[in-house]
């Protein structure tokens, strides 16, 4: 019945990987079930503790690398709150310049202030957007969308 806590306890740490997805945990697991395999065939404690050390070891230095490398390749990059709206489309609500401003992004009204102009250009310091014009946001500085007219 000893087998019975190794496979309870790599459920336990499957369940655990599900929070962290390191894919750390999915390798103790591993050793739990060698672990839980050696006390199905009658192994002594010991041994039971010994494989499971040695499985996890071996699965956490040759199979996880890998696993990572794959997950990662496979897995599309998601782009998440203020990050997901670099690169949208606004409208200016006011007149938008280097100082400030307000423009509607996704539905919501946000403070905005225009891009750092290229110092070089004739008229960087007077740049402005006038209301209703569409803008493209190019970063998010806190609460602030950084925005260059289209």
């Amino acid at each position: 019945m000893e087998w019975l806590w190794w496979v309870g306890g790599a459920l336990v740490l499957g369940v655990i990987e599900t929070l962290t997805v390191d894919l750390t945990f999915l390798m103790f697991a591993g050793g739990a079930l060698g672990g839980a395999l050696t006390a199905a065939l009658g192994g002594p404690f010991w041994l039971q503790v010994v494989v499971f050390a040695v499985v996890s070891s071996l699965l956490l230095v040759l199979v996880r690398p890998w696993a990572k490398r794959h997950l990662q390749s496979t897995t599309p990059e998601m782009r998440t709150n203020a990050e997901a709206l670099v690169g949208r489309e606004a409208v200016a609500l006011t007149v938008v310049d280097a100082h400030g401003g307000r423009v509607r992004l996704g539905g919501e009204e946000w403070s905005a202030r225009l891009a750092d102009p290229d110092p070089a250009s004739p008229g960087a310091q007077e740049a402005r957007v006038a209301s209703g014009t569409q803008v493209r946001v190019t970063a998010i500085d806190g609460a602030i969308a950084v925005v260059q007219p289209l």
